[in-house]
Parts: C-alpha cells; structure tokens; sequence
C-alpha cells in the first residue's frame, strides 16, 4: 500500500501543475469550450490513474526482467548471444514504449497519414535495437563512452546534410520520446544485471550509466535513414481547425479503447513471450516470482491502456488549443512566459528527475547538492520550451541552429568532465523528455505552429523534444565539471579509474 500511494503521490505532482495552469489559461487568456475541458480532466484522472498503474507494474514486472536478462545474456560470455539479445529486447521494449506511440500518432496526425504511425514506430524500434546491442558490446568489452558517444554523433551530424528539415526534427524527437517511461528503467536494469557481473566495482558503477544514451542515437540515425531512403520532399500540412469538437464528452473515450488496448497488447506480448521462453531456459525463477512478474506486466497493461486513453481522448486536444489561442494573440509576449512556465513546472514534475537527482546525490555522496541539481535542469528545460517557441514565431530560426551547437558542446563536455558525469548527463535527456513533454507541451508546440503563418507545423512544431532532452546534458556536465574542479581538493576520482 505505501508503494502504490508512494507512486500516485509522484504522479499527481507530476500531472497536476499542467492541469492546474490549463484551469487558469481557460478561465483567462484562452478560454475552452466546458466539453473540451471536461474531457480534458477526464484525461488528466486517466492519465494519473494510468500513470500510477504502470510504474508499478514497471517495478514489480519490466525491471525484475531486465536485470535478469541482463545477467543471463552476459553469463554466456558469447558476444553473438549478446548482440541478439540486445536486438530482441531493445526491438521488443521500444515498440511497447508509450511515448513513442504518442510521438508516432501526433507525426501520423499533422501528416493525414503520409507519414504512417507504424512506419515511425517500427524503424525508431530498430534503430534502438541495433544501438542497445553496440551498447551492450561497449559495457562487456569496457569501450570508453565518451568515444562511442563521439563516434555517433559525428555520424549523425554527417547524415544532417542529406536530411529533410521535415524528419530532422521528428529524428531527434523520436530520440527524446523513445527513451520514456518503459525504456528508461529496462535499459537501466538491463545496464545493471550485465555490469554488476564485473569484477571492477568502479567499472560497474560508471558502466550502469550511458546504455539509453546509446540506444537513443539508434532512433535519430534510423529516421534520418528513412528520410534518405524516402527521399520525401516538402509535406505541407496542417493541424485540423482546433473549433472541431465532439458534443459527447464519453464517445472519444469509447472510440479508441479498444484501439488502444489492442495496440498495447500487441506490444508487452513479445515481452511475455521472451521472458517466458527465458524462464524455461535460464531463470528457473520460484512460482512466486514468476507469479508476481507476471502482475506487473498484467499493471502495465492496465496503466497503459488507460494512460494513452487519457493522452489520446482528452489531453493533447486542449494542449493544442492553448498553444493555438495564445499564438494568435496580439502579442507574442504571452505565448513566450507561458512556454517558460510549461517548461520549469513540467521538469520539476517528471517522477524520473527525483530519481535521478537522488541517483546523483547518493553517487557524489552528497556533496553535489540535489536541489541545486533540480533548479539546474528547470531552468535549463524551461529556457528549451521557450527557445522552441520563438523558433516557431521567427521563421529564420531553424532547429540545426540549436542542436548542432548544443550536441558539439555536449560532446566536447565529455573530455574534460568526469566519466560517471557523461553517462548521468546524457540518460538524463532521456528523463527530462518525459510523459508531459511527450504529450501535452509537444501539443502545445503543436497548436502555435498551425496558428502562427510563417511557420510549417511538421517543421517547426516538432523539435519541442529534441530541444528538451539536450539542455540536461549541458547542465549536468557543467555541474560534473564544477564538481570536479572542487573534488581535486579531496582527492576523489569520479572516472571510474
């Protein structure tokens, strides 16, 4: 019980700030029509619900799964039996990934279809795949992050020129929404099983980190491939006019259920399958754990099924409205601080920041200070969101001119800040772009682009992620820098050597 009220405590605070500021921009400066609002409380219950559902069924299910696939993949001391499982897995988990449906829905929506949702869940899937097994091979045989980190993005950086600005945005998106609220703790538990098995306790430690900084490369590198393949010039589009309203508050709810619930038992099926065909082979856990592994991946289903219900049926419609309304008014000033204020109560909120903020302080033995941590990352993902904004409203602004400086900051970070630094600072992106980035700020973003006349909703409504999971690794590498300089005095080693 202390569990489950533990996680809807986190939830609520994670949900609530957005719901509570929708509450006072419809009563003020963009009112919304009472059916839109209604379905959008309705959305928010669901998505808290849903939300506190499926974390704990990601505790008590995926991440017991992954650790024990972890250890069992690396016990073999087969690099072909690791590359597999790592192909299955990060193929399996990412499909299952709610954060990327939501991505691939709304680039399936602004595009009527030209841009299929399965083509985009299927080729970031891979992408993942093929990264999570590199970054298996890189823990079993000690590759130093920072150069595979640098190896990736100069391939990256590379495929840029022959990109569409249309997939360059939704590339690096798809990168921030695939590491969300599945992902993230099955690669940080499948990073653990394989580097707890190290005799090096300072390897492993430095090694439980860097896996999802990895595997996010995969889903920018395989869509800028399709765009190449594609060769899918200008694609004009535009959100469907914001005024179109169901008058049935329950119809949208009842429409896609059983949509929803088919796409998600599609995707954990796989998932119960390995782990099973794995039980029988390797595990040979107790009926009871089994039985209680078997739960969470039933709660996972449950909290699934009705986050997306919730995101689907009622939150991103009234994210789009906001963003439309505020875009058109008089002065952009109002847009620019609401985007600010998103930004910082969004990060503040995500359940994943305090882990990682506490992640942190632990590995630093307290002596990096976590609320100093928090207010870094608000500030940092805050100055994102409104960065996003004016590149909306100022058509010479374009999302290279962002990312390609940020990314080359980033990298060069990686030289001269300590090791465990590198690995934290870049899974925190994957953190920062979580549920409410994914969902109701991409929406937000979504609905000033399609307002705003110099701006193409495909171009420059996507980039929203992109723009948010990059300033964490900035800001964390500039705290593991500071830290660095002040630990010389105490002759600590943070780079695992």
């Amino acid at each position: 019980m202390n569990v489950i009220l533990s996680k809807l405590k986190e939830v609520i605070f994670s949900v609530m700030p957005i719901t509570v500021i929708v509450l006072i921009l419809s009563f003020t400066l963009t009112p919304i029509e009472p059916t839109s609002l209604i379905k959008f409380l309705i959305g928010a219950l669901l998505i808290i619900i849903g939300l506190t559902i499926f974390l704990i069924g990601v505790e008590i299910g995926i991440t017991p799964i992954g650790n024990h696939m972890g250890s069992s993949i690396t016990k073999s001391n087969q690099l072909w039996i690791v590359v597999i499982a790592g192909l299955l897995l990060g193929f399996f988990i990412s499909i299952a990934e709610p954060d990327l449906h939501i991505l691939a829905g709304q680039v399936d929506f602004v595009t009527s279809g030209l841009i299929s949702k399965l083509s985009i869940v299927i080729v970031v899937s891979i992408g993942i795949a093929v990264m999570l097994s590199i970054g298996l091979a890189r823990i079993v045989y000690n590759f130093p992050l920072f150069k595979i980190l640098s190896i990736l993005y100069g391939i990256i950086f590379i495929l840029t020129f022959f990109t569409s600005s249309e997939f360059m945005a939704i590339s690096f998106d798809a990168s921030g929404a695939t590491t969300g609220a599945l992902t993230v703790p099955f690669i940080l538990a499948l990073a653990m099983g394989v580097s707890k098995l190290k005799k090096d306790s300072k390897s492993s430690e430095k090694d439980s980190f860097g896996l999802v900084a990895i595997a996010s490369t995969g889903a920018i590198i395989a869509v800028m491939i399709m765009s190449i393949l594609s060769k899918t010039d200008k694609i004009t589009v535009e959100i469907a006019n914001v005024a179109e309203e169901s008058s049935s508050v329950w119809q949208p709810f009842l429409v896609k259920l059983p949509i929803i619930a088919e796409e998600v038992l599609l995707a954990l099926t796989p998932i119960l399958i390995i782990f099973l065909l794995f039980q029988k082979i390797s595990f040979k856990l107790s009926k009871t754990n089994v039985r209680r592994i078997l739960f969470g991946i039933l709660f996972t289903f449950l909290g699934l099924v009705l986050f997306l219900l919730g995101v689907n049926a009622g939150f991103m419609k009234v994210g789009t409205t906001v963003g439309y309304k505020l875009a058109m008014m008089d002065s952009n000033i109002y847009i620019i601080v609401v985007g600010f204020i998103l930004g910082m109560v969004t990060i503040l909120a995500e359940p994943a920041v305090y882990v990682l903020t506490h992640q942190i302080e632990d590995v630093t033995s307290g002596y990096v200070n976590r609320k100093m941590v928090m207010g870094t990352l608000a500030l940092g993902v805050a100055l994102a969101v409104t960065l996003s904004v004016l590149r909306i409203l100022v058509p010479e602004i374009q999302l290279w001119h962002y990312l390609l400086p940020g990314y080359i900051i980033s990298i060069a970070l990686t030289y001269i800040v300590p090791k465990l630094f590198v690995g934290i600072a870049f899974d925190a992106g994957g953190v920062a772009s979580g549920p409410m980035t994914a969902t109701f700020i991409l929406a937000f973003a979504q609905g000033a682009a399609d307002a705003t006349e110099s701006a193409n909703v495909l171009v420059d409504g996507f980039g929203l992620i992109a723009t948010v999971a990059m300033t964490p690794i900035i800001a964390l590498q500039i705290l593991g820098f500071i830290y660095k300089l002040k630990s010389k005095k105490g002759g600590l080693d943070l780079n695992g050597k």
